[in-house]
């Protein structure tokens, strides 16, 4: 009896052992973790002086514009985001993916695991490819699919190759624009008029219909609004007119598609520093001011928002759906 006693402490005592071991480690590397925190110092930026200030230069390109010929050329992530697999295995198709917000989030994308499809004009065949390249770095499909979006036959092909290509398709961000400031609506022609419309509303029409038959319960659409939608400019007269549709139209789709497990967002940003605003989005002299009305003193840059794009099509935003998350620098909602 005594040898049974002392053969069950020994075995208790050795599964002890076997546990602490087992939970050490990690206990330790907590504890070490947690003196790290504790004595390094916060990492804190301060968000009026990361990025560059107006006054800017005065500059002008050919619509659509290039990223790479803007001075300071904008910041779309490319050396610092930092992903982490939140996106693992999903795939995405994102239009105007070729520079600023849809570049932003096409580079996240891919670091988070996404393979990704990016729509642009062919334009910006040079802006793309660099897009494309900086994804296939990551080790992910890239698809680049050169049109224009005002053509309904194109945007029903768009959707079909991203489809084949990617092998499916669970993340649509309908990120392309068009703006031009204009001083007076009768400086608006019908064709610049029809230009804008058929770029900012019936080109996310187009696109979504396509896409759906193809999205599960889990997928993400994502819409482009802005601080135009809540407070227009006197200038953008028909620019601001989508993007408060563009408000509407993610409510709207967001209690539609509720019932099918299929979440729709959209972004509100405010200036941000993108080759819209230099290919006749602003005029010469709000250009050189340009973001500098906001609290934070400056615009956006694309970087800033990419973050935003992963959460809303990240599982773990799952109850997020009919909201428009904004990024104004302070300014913009209502």
């Amino acid at each position: 009896m005594e040898d049974q006693i002392t053969r069950r402490n020994a075995i208790g005592k050795i599964a002890a052992t076997i546990a602490v071991a087992a939970v050490a480690p990690g206990s330790l590397a907590q504890s070490q973790n947690n003196k790290i925190k504790n004595t390094g110092n916060p990492d804190l930026t301060d968000p009026t002086t990361k990025y560059p200030r107006p006054p800017f230069q005065k500059q002008s390109q050919p619509f659509p514009g290039l990223a790479g010929k803007m001075t300071p050329v904008p910041d779309h992530g490319e050396k610092t985001y930092v992903g982490s697999g939140r996106l693992m295995g999903r795939k995405a198709l994102i239009t105007g993916g070729d520079s600023g917000i849809g570049r932003a989030a096409a580079i996240a994308y891919a670091r988070e695991g996404a393979d990704v499809a990016i729509n642009y004009l062919p334009a910006e065949e040079g802006d793309a490819q660099e897009v494309i390249e900086l994804i296939k770095k990551e080790g992910r499909k890239a698809i680049a699919i050169p049109g224009d979006i005002r053509d309904e036959a194109f945007c029903k092909k768009l959707v079909e190759q991203a489809v084949q290509q990617l092998g499916g398709l669970d993340i649509l961000i309908n990120n392309a624009g068009h703006q031009k400031s204009k001083p007076s609506i009768l400086d608006i022609s019908t064709e610049e008029f029809d230009w804008t419309m058929k770029t900012n509303i019936y080109a996310p029409f187009w696109i979504t219909k396509a896409a759906l038959p193809h999205m599960k319960a889990g997928s993400s659409i994502i819409g482009l609004s802005s601080v135009q939608a809540y407070d227009p400019s006197e200038d953008l007269y028909d620019y601001a007119q989508t993007k408060a549709a563009t408000t509407n139209y993610v409510k709207s789709l967001a209690k539609q598609l509720g019932p099918k497990g299929i979440r729709v967002n959209g972004v509100a940003p405010g200036p941000v520093w993108t080759p819209l605003q230099v290919s006749g989005g602003q005029t010469q002299e709000n250009l050189q001011k340009f973001g500098g009305d906001t609290p934070l003193g400056r615009p956006g840059q694309p970087a800033e928002l990419a973050s935003i794009f992963v959460q809303l099509a990240a599982n773990d935003a799952s109850f997020a759906t009919g909201q428009i998350y904004g990024a104004a620098g302070g300014n913009g909602q209502p």
